[in-house]
């Protein structure tokens, strides 16, 4: 596969959560063209699972969108935090619950046609209650589905991120993998 060559890149904004850069790039064929590129920094995305076999999900209000969405819980790894120490604040601060056991199942680019972002896709099960953090989670509610309920909240549009999408349809092919065996 061919790749793009940058023959310059220069930053145009820098906020508190991305930045955004405009980079020439020489195509294969010589061309020259404009890239468009979102930083921003890496991510888990979190499958948590109580003991009645729920999935742990939370309703939270997105600006971009102007709506809100029904999601699995998610957040910035902080500079020099390991993931699963993100995992564990992340999933505190959203659902006031934390994992005793949590597991890797994959991860995916968020959206690679214009932005850096990376999601590393875990499973939190054995949860116990932990204090709730609102301080920029206030207006985060926590719901819970039944697993089996799943595929139609996404098949419905009930479930509408992709994040959410994703992470939900590799646990269900992962947990019918495990109960194969």
């Amino acid at each position: 596969m061919a790749e793009e060559k940058t023959v310059s890149s220069q930053l145009i904004y820098e906020g508190q959560a991305v930045k955004l850069r405009v980079d020439t790039v020489e195509m294969p064929s010589g061309r020259q063209t404009i890239r468009e590129i979102v930083e921003h920094s890496d991510c888990v995305a979190i499958v948590a699972i109580d003991s009645n076999d729920n999935v742990l999900l939370v309703n939270q209000f997105r600006k971009p969108v102007e709506k809100e969405l029904l999601e699995i819980p998610a957040g910035g790894i902080e500079p020099g935090e390991e993931a699963v120490a993100t995992v564990h604040r992340e999933l505190g601060e959203e659902t006031g619950y934390l994992p005793r056991k949590v597991e890797r199942l994959g991860g995916f680019y968020s959206t690679p046609g214009y932005c850096t972002e990376y999601l590393y896709l875990y499973l939190a099960t054995d949860l116990t209650p932990s204090q709730l953090y609102a301080e920029y989670t206030e207006s985060i509610r926590l719901t819970r589905v039944p697993i089996g309920q799943v595929p139609s909240l996404i098949a419905s549009g009930s479930i509408c991120d992709a994040k959410s999408i994703a992470g939900l349809l590799i646990f269900l092919k992962y947990r019918q993998s495990a109960q194969c065996v």
